[in-house]
């Protein structure tokens, strides 16, 4: 169970953090779609981001940030749910289709190797295109000790 949950988790955070507008050409180049009924129709509020200094202190509330949210069900019966940062509500009721998609075992191999991973991949690409734009900015700093103060 562990296991199939660490894979559900893995899958709704790439279709999270994917770009909208290549995740719904990739869906359209895919022909993927399915019939469904909207549970909770994509709706926008606010979360409360929380932080710990140095990761052990205190928890304080740094801010709030902009969520949508969305729960679909298949016609037979398969609920897929989907959270995002933003205001995108059709992105947001994508996601969840394809969660419920994801969850039935005749769509799961295939959307794996044609969807989940390409925008898995590409997510590491910006990600290491980032820390590369930043490494290349980083300045190191050391201290110069005098040898009669020591």
């Amino acid at each position: 169970m562990h296991d199939e949950t660490a894979r559900r988790q893995h899958w709704m955070s790439v279709l999270s953090h994917s770009d909208p507008a290549q995740l719904a050409a990739k869906m359209v180049a895919l022909n993927v779609t399915a019939d469904y009924d909207t549970i909770r129709a994509a709706e926008t509020g606010l979360v409360q981001l929380q932080a710990r200094m140095g990761g052990t202190g205190e928890r304080f509330f740094t801010g709030d940030a902009t969520l949508t949210r969305a729960a679909v069900r298949l016609r037979n019966g398969t609920v897929g749910y989907a959270w995002t940062l933003g205001r995108d509500k059709a992105h947001t009721e994508r996601c969840a289709v394809i969660d419920a998609l994801m969850q039935q075992p005749a769509h799961y191999q295939t959307l794996l190797e044609t969807l989940i991973t390409p925008l898995d991949a590409d997510r590491a690409a910006r990600i290491a295109a980032r820390q590369a734009e930043i490494n290349a900015s980083r300045v190191d700093f050391f201290t110069l000790v005098r040898g009669d103060n020591a």
